[in-house]
């Protein structure tokens, strides 16, 4: 028995698969302070006995909403002497140019908590000045004990050249300061750039105390109701780590949920042939959109939370705040707007009836017709329309536009946001949106998806079965997956491909040794890429060079030429030098068989019924039914709204939809 469970910003699902491939879903209401009870309410909703699971897999929000609410645990940094304040300096640079109240972000640790010791080690790796342990007991570990630390971040100057002084550093500190967890910058991100790396360590920091005792509380629930299965949790690089391998890397947990959703969508439609996509995720809070190339997701070294930099290998995901809770509001230009403010789980929608009065793109479909109360999550969650009605009638009033009108409208601005989103991760790198399939999931996703689509020019839609809990199904599609980075500067000469099979082979073997200690085997997959760039560059490719053994020196210029070109349109002069700047090793664990998602079938002699709904201005006669009526092969043209148990398909006027072998739903578009 196989279990994912994955806790959103509206709803918590399960996924569960057995030896024998049933399927059992559960859809419930995020609880926000306490997630986990979330995730037990799916757990006991799906009735699927814990003591039963042999595989359970879980995504969670809990340190992203740690860093975003500033609920992580109270930090220490600790850096070389003369760089305490590199944190608040952070970079020259303005995020947002034109805002005359721009500030910097805030970092999660504050300048009275920000210590130096006295070292120095240089960018070569050699030792200027030596680590003062005499000092660091001293004066250090004193200010720590009483300082009420929850954890230590630990960045010295140029500690990703040479660990030592990190190392005994963490060494002194773990001595006399036992109950206080420590994150090394050595050990988080091995990388150049002190600013993010700093950054990059401080969080990692923040989050671990709230990881580890969230995990505990979990791991502890579980152990009451007697499961003995393995526990793993979903990372941002789209796979899994065992919880205790999470214990000591929690900075990789961040948008975990997110990662599910592409990996899912990659498995599923991969199973149609379908394998250059563009994934569209929205669910209740955001909407997130990721660009998939010949089935594998777009990775990249660095993103940014609540405007902090992070270090650590994530799939590049567009997020926006767009999904079924987002407000609709009319803004200063009296504009209508919707999001990114969210009704978020609780209250949510009005139409949920837990107290939300404030219209909500969900209420927006609840008005047109395109969402049917009575069938809503299958019927098992009961919707009220007349306050969907009243939420939405002060904007009504406002605009001078009847109820179905401004809904519609509501609709259509939401999918202009997405369609910008798109065009971020696919038009503006130089894919074309129009080679790629597009595959909605989430419990709005399947509702837009046909109209986004059409905006872009793209003629294939895929809908994987059980849509709306798709993330919780990547969870346990997912194979365990580790990165490692170590910068290694060297200009590509003739001594840098002996150069690159040293670092690779020292890489790999640290990377097998973490495996084995995880118990995931001694004989995982292996990606190695090299981060490249012109000399006087100021950012680098990722090149791939795996194998490294037989790599030449003319064989690695072709390789960048190759990869610059895909990134930036041109391969650069060949007669300018480059140089190798990082390493990246990733090593991965696949899984021996990939649960499959299907649908049970259904009754196929239950016809689809005439259904009327307001769409793109206008009143449609359609038809609605649910999904398991379509027998595999069968095609139905639009307008038409297909139900499933956890979301809404919407096949619009000059499209149709097919169910294939594989339970997908592909609807296509005319000429």
């Amino acid at each position: 028995m196989r279990v994912g469970v994955e806790v959103g910003g509206t709803f918590t699902d399960l996924v569960a698969i057995d030896a024998d491939g049933a399927i059992t879903i559960a859809k419930v209401p995020s609880v926000p302070g306490n997630p986990d009870e979330g995730a037990f309410n799916a757990i006991v909703e799906s009735a699927v006995p814990v003591s039963g699971i042999d595989d359970l897999v879980h995504g969670s929000t809990i340190a992203t909403n740690a860093v975003l609410e500033r609920k992580g645990a109270r930090i220490a940094f600790v850096t070389t002497s003369g760089f305490r304040d590199i944190l608040i300096m952070q970079r020259h640079n303005r995020s947002r140019v034109y805002d005359l109240t721009y500030r910097k972000p805030q970092p999660v640790v504050r300048r009275r908590d920000s210590f130096e010791v006295t070292e120095r080690i240089l960018a070569d790796g050699s030792v200027l000045v030596p680590l003062d342990a005499g000092a660091v007991e001293r004066d250090l570990v004193p200010r720590l004990r009483e300082g009420g630390y929850e954890a230590v971040a630990i960045c010295l100057l140029n500690g990703y050249a040479n660990p030592a002084h990190e190392e005994e550093l963490q060494s002194i500190i773990a001595r006399n300061c036992q109950n206080i967890e420590i994150a090394c910058s050595s050990t988080v991100t091995r990388e150049f750039r002190e600013y993010e790396r700093a950054s990059t360590t401080t969080l990692s920091a923040y989050v671990q105390p709230v990881i580890n005792r969230y995990l505990e509380r979990f791991e502890k629930r579980l152990a009451q109701d007697g499961f003995a299965g393995r526990f793993s949790v979903m990372q941002s690089n789209g796979g899994r780590l065992p919880a205790e391998g999470m214990r000591r890397n929690a900075i990789t947990s961040l948008l975990s949920g997110p990662a599910a959703g592409v990996t899912g969508a990659i498995r599923q439609a991969g199973r149609s042939g379908y394998r250059d996509l563009v994934t569209l995720d929205m669910g209740g809070t955001s909407t997130d959109v990721c660009l998939v190339t010949a089935g594998e997701p777009e990775l990249t070294a660095e993103f940014s939370l609540d405007g902090l930099p992070v270090r650590t290998p994530i799939i590049d995901i567009n997020t926006i705040g767009a999904g079924g809770g987002s407000i609709i509001w009319i803004d200063d230009g009296g504009m209508l707007r919707a999001g990114p403010v969210s009704a978020g789980a609780d209250p949510g929608p009005a139409c949920y009836g837990r107290g939300g009065t404030r219209p909500t793109v969900t209420d927006a479909h609840v008005i047109r017709g395109t969402l049917k109360p009575e069938s809503f999550l299958g019927g098992r969650m009961a919707i009220d329309a007349q306050a969907s009605r009243e939420a939405f009638q002060p904007l009504a009033d406002s605009l001078a536009m009847g109820l179905e009108e401004i809904s519609d409208a509501a609709i259509r601005v939401a999918n202009a946001s997405i369609v910008r989103a798109m065009q971020i991760v696919s038009t503006e790198r130089g894919k074309d949106p129009r080679d790629h399939a597009l595959v909605a999931f989430g419990g709005a996703g399947p509702l837009h998806a046909a109209h986004v689509a059409g905006d872009l020019g793209m003629t294939t839609v895929i809908v994987p079965p059980h849509a709306g809990v798709l993330s919780a199904y990547g969870l346990i599609a997912s194979d365990y997956q580790q990165f490692s980075t170590v910068t290694r500067k060297m200009l590509l000469d003739d001594a840098a491909p002996g150069a690159i099979a040293e670092v690779y082979g020292d890489m790999r073997k640290r990377a097998i040794e973490r495996f084995v200690l995880m118990g995931l085997g001694s004989r995982p997959r292996i990606s190695f890429f090299a981060d490249m760039r012109f000399v006087g560059q100021a950012f680098e490719v990722a090149v791939p060079v795996d194998p490294p053994s037989g790599l030449t020196t003319s064989g690695l210029r072709t390789l960048f030429a190759d990869e610059h070109h895909r990134v930036f349109m041109h391969g650069g002069d060949a007669s300018r030098p480059i140089e190798i700047v990082a390493f990246r090793l990733g090593v991965s664990a696949p899984l021996k068989v990939v649960p499959a998602l299907k649908e049970e079938p259904g009754d196929e002699e239950i016809p689809f019924t005439p259904w009327r709904y307001h769409d793109q201005g206008r009143w449609r006669d359609g038809v609605i039914g649910h999904r398991t009526a379509m027998a595999p092969g069968r095609t139905l043209a639009g307008p038409a709204l297909i139900e499933d148990d956890t979301a809404t398909i919407a096949v619009p006027d000059g499209w149709s939809a097919t169910r294939d072998q594989h339970h997908n739903l592909v609807l296509t578009r005319a000429g």
